[in-house]
Formats: C-alpha cells, structure tokens, sequence
C-alpha cells in the first residue's frame, strides 16, 4: 500500500512534468521528511532540487540534489536519481561536463529498461546537444522513446520525437525537424501550457531557419512572457536569447538590448556558460548593426562597435564553455566588419597587394568541424568580403559561389516554392558580396552568370507532384469555411492553427523530383533572334544595372537615377488603383499624373535599354524590388511584346522543350471558371469562350470545378475577386462559389495548364521575402508547371478587363503565343492596362 508520502511525491512528479513547479513545491513541502524512510527522504529531497532549479534557484537545487545523494540506507536505484538530477541541474547551468558524468553514472546503475533510465537519456541528450555530439545525442533520444513506447508512456514518447527532430534541426535536415515537431506537437504540447510553450520556443528556431522569422518571434515572445509568469527565469532568458538570434536578421538595435536583458538574467541565475552565450548575441547584434553593403552603403550605425580585445573577450568565453561555434561566429562577423570597413576606406587607404602579404595582414578564416550552416555560409562571405577589399574579385566571387553552393545543397531537397523562397535569408550576404563583385568586374558575362544566381533560386526547382492528402485538403476546405464567415476572420484561433499546419504540410511533403540547369550568355543568345531581346535587371544594393543580350551581343548599362526610381516605387500601387477605380473628369485627372510617372519610370528604367537593343520582343527578368512595376505600361515597352520571366535558365529550358500538345500557340482546348460578385464576369468570360471552339465555361465555379478544369484544359480563364496576402502569400487566393482557392491548392494539384489567365484583382501582385526572391500567385501557377500567366499586380477596371482579355483569347485561339497575344490586343482594342504575361510568354 502506498504510503502518504510516496503519494505526495507521486502528485509533486506530476505536477513537475506539467510543468506546474510551484504547485509542486508546495506539495513536496507536505511531506514530513523526518517520518520518511530513506528512499522516500532522497526522492522528496531530489525533485525538491529539481523544483528549485527550474524556479530560478540553482545553489539551493544544487544543495538538496547533494543531500539527497547522502541520505543512509538509499538503494543504487535511489543514488542514481539523485545524481540523474544533479546531472540535469548541471546541464541547466551549462556545465556540460559535470552534467555528462552525473547521468552517466546514473544510468549505468538503474535497470536499461526502466522509465528512469529513459528520463536520464533524455537530459543526457539535451548535454550532448549543446555539445554538438548529435550521433550521441540520436542514440540517446532514440533509445529512450523506445523505452517510453514499451511502456505505453505515449507523452514521454512524443516530447523525445520533438528532441529528435531537434536533433535533425542542428544537423541541418529541416524538412525531418519540422515533420517530427510536428507529429509530436499535439501529444507533447497538450500536457500544459508551459510543455507547449517549450515545445514552440524549440519550434521557433525551426521556423527562423525557415526564413519564417515573425513568426518565430511571436512564438518566443509569447513562450517567454508564460515562463515569466510561471516564475521561471532561466527558461525565461534561454527564450529571450533565441528571440535576440531571430532578431540578428532585421533589428539589430532589439536584438542588442534582448540579448543584453538575456545576459543580466543568467548572470542573476548565476549561469555564467548562458550569459557568455548572450554576450555572443550582443557582439553580433552591434557588428550587423554597423554592417555596411559590399557596394558602400551603409545598413545602420551602432551606438558603439566592439573593438578587438573584446571581441576576443568573448569569443574566449564562449569557447571555454565548449560553445565553439559560437564564438567562430562572434570572430567571423568581427572580420567581416573590419573587411567592409576596409571597402569603404576607413581603415585608411586601401592598396593593392599580392595574397599573401594581404593574408600576412589578417587571421586566417578558421570554422569548427561540427560548425553549423550559417557558420560556415559566414565564413565564405567574410573570404569573399576581404578578397573584394583587396581589389581581387575574382576571388571574391569564386568564394561567394562556394558558399552559395554549399546553401544550395541544403536547399535542394525542397519542392516546395514557400520554404525555398524564404530560405533565400540565409544567402543574401553571399549574394550581395557576389554580385558587387560581378558588376565591379564590369564584365557583362560575368554579371550575367550572377543575376541568374540571384534570379534562378527558386526557379530551378522542378518539384515532385504530391499524391492526394486528405487530412491537406479538409484543412483547407475549413479555411474556406472560416474565410467566408467575414473579414475578421483572421482572428479566429482555429485560422492561424490550420494554417500552420497547412503550410508545414506543404513543406515537409512537396518534394523536388529535379533541378533545372543554370543557363550561360551563350545559352541565351542561341535562342534569341533578330527580334528579340533579353533584359537583365540587377540590383546590388544602392544601385540598379540592366544587361541588354541580343543575339549578336551583350551590353551592361547603369540605370540613371536609381535613387529616383526607389523612391517612386511605394506611392505607385495606388496610383494605379486609383486610375482604375476613378472615372469620369476626376478620373482623367489621376490617369494623366500617372502617365507622367509611367513617363519618368520609363525614362529611367527602360528607355536608354530598350533603344540600344532594338527589337520588337523582350524577355524581362528583374529582382523582387522591381516586383511591383507594370512593364507593359511604360512607354517604351508599348507596342512591343514582353514576358516577365521568374529567370533567363527558366525562360530558355521552357524554349528547349517541346511545348505539348494544346499549349499555347497550337491548338488546344480553353477553359473558364467564374467567382461570385464580378460586375462583367460572366460577360468576360463569354466573349473569350465564344473565340474557341468547344471551350468549357463553368459559371459560379467552386473550387473543386477550377481544380478539375485545369486538369482537363490547356488555357484556363479564372474571373474573380482576388487578394494577395503579403504575410504568406501562398494564402493568396481567387474567391470562387464555395470559399477560396488558395495558392497552396495550386501548389497541389496534379496537372495544371500551359496558360492560366487570371482575370483578378492583385492576381499578379507579389510579396518580395529576402534580396530577389518575390512570391504571389504567378509564381505559383509557374512553379505548379504551368509555362506562362497573365495577371495584373493591381486592380484593373471591369470594362478594360472585359474587352483587352476578350480580345487576348481572340489571338490565342488564332495559334498566337500568350506575349504575343496581349500585345495584339493592347494595339487592337487600344486599352493600356497592367495585364503583363509571366514566365515564357513566347
């Protein structure tokens, strides 16, 4: 029979492992220690240590944890808890070594099959992560979920799979962390709020290396405020350190003074091996803060920057602890600093120098062999920041590309467009310092070969169509649901749930089944012809050049008055609603001022470019700044027939292939689906119909008519409300009869069209994620595999829609190619609207 005491500690372990420590304390406190038999007395005295640690009293832990070890008359299974917790207590103050010993010592005494054994190898896992032993780590992980699922311990066995996963994180296997957190999410963080709350903050991380970095700052705040109200400091400030991580990447002020409060918390706790870890984070935070581009802008200016002793300081500190990686990332972002100081001349003048009297000059790159991926990503960049600094581009630029080589592997696996845009984050310093380098060189080739780089990302990836998902597509018909209850449906908790999971869903199962070849100035040239050319935008920073290849040559030109443009680029969205949305005298007004900016933007970026190469057609790439220009309404691209490719390698591989049957520009079938509430849908839709023969018009189409459509069509026209979401803009969608099809149903499906028609608002519009990656519904449609889009980023009157689309599908039916078709149109109806084809268009 169990006695009052063991019952209280019954009670107090469960409360502990719901995280509820205080609660535990207190019933701990009932027990009558002097009544208690010895291996109560050690028990009770053991999670009493452990209590106290996670409440933020590491010296009181560490005493009762001791006193629990010298209790007369214990047996070794008792002994060995009471170091098992020493061990944990040990591992929470990041003192790695003690805490290795300790649980190994208890875990060769206790039965290898016991539950107790399983606890241990899970905190000796947590030891031997922060020691960057992972295959340690693994065995343990995975030898304790197999002693929790023998002993139907389904909680237990859960939280080890999310450690597993974490385990996956650090080794730099994405996909396989977020699919494991993921599974292990609704078991593990349904105990309490605080295991729900641990099991985010480790989530976080996963989704910063997602380039999902809000996100993940919401996440850590909100794990850090229920740890602050749990009375659990040291969770607390282990949380605000991973908030100061996230926010390194677009707030380096915040992140100075997160990290900084970080730091003040540990060193209370007395943790000096996590303050030495915050004090890292504040040294990078005031080196990004005084980065400057390649190309001589400056990003910020800190209040202060570190100087060497103390970065050396740190970086000492770090690695006495055993945090090498970290401290190779405070001295790599010290040498990168000093190199870009170097660029702008501040360091006193630069002078040409062979290597190795300019090696003589500086410490040598040095990366721990267990280095993580943004270690070793930093220092590539700083080898190629410092031969830029030397005048020796080059090599700079073969350095850039090795690194850049290195973050495509690991992005290789990813089929899917969302994660492989927004893991474009972790390359934009690599891509910056590589394409200052290109266009320095003034070499044309060269610059080419590195906006592709740039440009051909995401386009690259070929993904692996998904078989059906059941469970994918009920969450999102759910959406739907909830999207149409009104516009506050957003805030709804079950809304930001189901997309989560939708979007994990999508990353973890798209695959990619290939990558495409990145194409050369030669390749492109041996598909241009006397009537076309290819413009190349490329933007470094604080300047624009476009590179004009025609058939015969290639030529890089700067672009004027870059600054100008810039400065343009915000108030013009609206100026285009507006125009399109205004009639009448008002209207003529607005139409005007905007021709003079349409005017200007042309004058700056197009003209000088577009008079040089000649021609009748253009292919047009351009980085995610761009995003959100209408070509086809600048002067100097009118009468003229122009594609907007996602990059040059897409546009010529798209050339190679045969276009099947039904493509555009041979005969094929048409499809139309109509939404709900457009003023001249139906008539949009029956004047295209009516150019083709035996075209299919599905009239208040729902989302499962427009998914069966595309299966069946060549060419599918969809009339419908649209709206973009810059948040995630693979919930962007088109408002059909029965809710939204949202971009990750397009993403989805298992055949699309050749052509896809979006006749939308903002259905060509674009969110731009980092450096050139921009992602909306086109891209979408053309990462699915359709060839080409025509869509609009802006609202476009009904009446112009009605009649230019008309018209496009009078030419489509007639054999023409997509550019070709709205180009013919434009000059036949006479209306010049923001409807611009992307991908390959001819």
């Amino acid at each position: 029979m169990q006695s009052t005491g063991d019952a209280l500690h019954a009670e107090a372990v469960r409360l502990s492992n719901d995280g509820r420590y205080a609660d535990a304390q207190e019933v701990l406190r009932r027990v009558d220690l002097s009544a208690a038999e010895p291996n109560l007395r050690s028990r009770v005295l053991g999670t009493l240590g452990y209590v106290a640690a996670r409440l933020g009293e590491p010296e009181r832990a560490d005493m009762l944890c001791r006193e629990a070890l010298v209790v007369e008359g214990i047996d070794p299974a008792t002994y060995a808890l009471a170091a098992g917790q020493l061990g944990s207590i040990a591992e929470q103050r990041g003192r790695f070594d003690d805490a290795d010993a300790w649980l190994s010592r208890a875990i060769d005494v206790l039965d290898v099959s016991s539950p107790e054994v399983a606890n241990l190898l899970v905190n000796r896992c947590l030891v031997r992560i922060h020691r960057r032993a992972l295959r340690g780590a693994r065995e343990d992980i995975r030898a304790a979920a197999g002693i929790f699922r023998a002993a139907g311990l389904g909680v237990d066995a859960a939280q080890a799979l999310h450690n597993e996963g974490y385990i996956s994180l650090l080794e730099g296997d994405l996909v396989a962390a977020l699919r494991d957190m993921a599974l292990a999410r609704p078991v593990a963080g349904a105990v309490s709020p605080v295991a729900a709350a641990v099991g985010d903050a480790d989530r976080a991380e996963a989704l910063r290396e997602a380039g999902s970095v809000r996100e993940a700052e919401e996440l850590l705040r909100s794990a850090a405020e229920l740890f602050a109200a749990q009375g659990m400091p040291q969770a607390r400030a282990e949380t605000e350190l991973q908030l100061a991580r996230s926010l390194l990447v677009h707030d380096a002020d915040v992140a100075r003074r997160v990290a900084a409060d970080a730091a003040d918390r540990f060193r209370t706790l007395d943790n000096a091996a996590w303050a030495a870890r915050a004090d890292g984070v504040r040294v990078l935070a005031d080196l990004r803060g005084g980065a400057v581009t390649t190309s001589g802008r400056r990003v910020a200016a800190p209040d202060r920057v570190p100087d060497a002793a103390e970065v050396d300081a740190v970086a000492a500190d770090l690695e006495r602890h055993g945090f090498r990686s970290d401290a190779a990332s405070v001295r790599l972002s010290f040498a990168l600093w000093q190199a870009r100081q170097q660029m702008l001349g501040e360091a006193g003048p630069v002078r040409m120098q062979p290597e190795r009297e300019a090696a003589d000059r500086v410490p040598p790159v040095r990366v721990p062999r267990a280095a993580s991926l943004d270690v070793r990503l930093l220092a590539h960049e700083v080898r190629a920041v410092r031969a830029a600094a030397r005048g020796q581009l080059g090599r700079a630029r073969r350095h850039a590309a090795e690194g850049l080589a290195e973050l495509e592997t690991w992005r290789a696996g990813f089929g899917s467009i969302d994660l492989h845009t927004s893991t474009a984050m972790h390359g934009t310093g690599l891509l910056s310092a590589g394409l200052d380098a290109a266009v320095r060189s003034g070499r044309p080739d060269v610059v080419f070969e590195w906006s592709e780089r740039a440009r051909h990302a995401a386009a690259q990836v070929v993904p692996l169509r998904p078989p059906p998902d059941p469970a994918l597509a009920s969450d999102l018909a759910e959406l739907r649901m909830l999207r149409s209850e009104g516009p506050e449906w957003q805030a709804d908790p079950r809304v930001r749930a189901l997309q989560e999971r939708v979007r994990e869903r999508q990353w973890v199962d798209v695959a990619a089944a290939s990558a495409r070849a990145r194409a050369s100035v030669a390749d492109v040239q041996a598909v241009l012809d006397r009537e076309t050319a290819m413009l190349s935008y490329v933007f470094t920073g604080d300047r624009m050049s476009v590179l004009v290849l025609t058939a015969e040559g290639v030529r890089l030109r700067p672009v004027p008055g870059w600054d100008e443009v810039r400065g343009m680029l915000p108030g013009l969205r609206s100026d285009l609603d507006m125009s399109a949305s205004i009639r009448g005298r008002m209207g003529e007004v607005v139409r005007r001022s905007l021709d003079v900016r349409l005017a200007r933007l042309s004058a700056l970026l197009a003209d000088d470019a577009v008079a040089a190469a000649g021609t009748r057609r253009f292919v047009l790439t351009a980085p995610g700044v761009l995003s959100g220009i209408p070509w086809t309404m600048l002067p100097a691209f009118r009468d003229r027939v122009t594609t907007l490719a996602a990059s040059a390698s897409r546009w010529v591989a798209d050339r190679e292939v045969p276009a099947r049957e039904g493509a555009p520009g041979v005969a094929g079938r048409a499809g139309f689906a109509v939404g709900p509430r457009t003023r001249r849908g139906a008539e949009e839709v029956a004047i295209g119909a009516a150019a083709w023969v035996d075209a299919c018009v599905r009239d208040a189409a729902s989302v499962a008519d427009a998914i069966a459509l595309a299966g069946e069509v060549d060419t599918l026209h969809i009339a419908a409300h649209g709206r973009h979401a810059a948040d995630n803009p693979l919930f962007s969608g088109l408002e059909l009869g029965d809710g939204t099809l949202f971009g990750y149903d397009v993403d989805l499906m298992p055949r699309v069209p050749s052509l896809v028609v979006l006749s939308a608002c903002e259905g060509g519009r674009s969110a731009v994620r980092w450096g050139e990656e921009a992602i909306g519904m086109s891209r979408v449609w053309l990462h699915a595999g359709a060839r080409s889009v025509i869509a609009a980023p802006v609202i476009v009157a009904d009446d112009d829609a009605c009649e230019l689309l008309g018209a496009v599908h009078v030419a489509l039916a007639e054999g023409r190619a997509p550019a070709e078709a709205l180009a013919a149109a434009s000059a036949r109806t006479g209306i010049i609207a923001p409807f611009q084809v992307h991908g390959s268009g001819f």
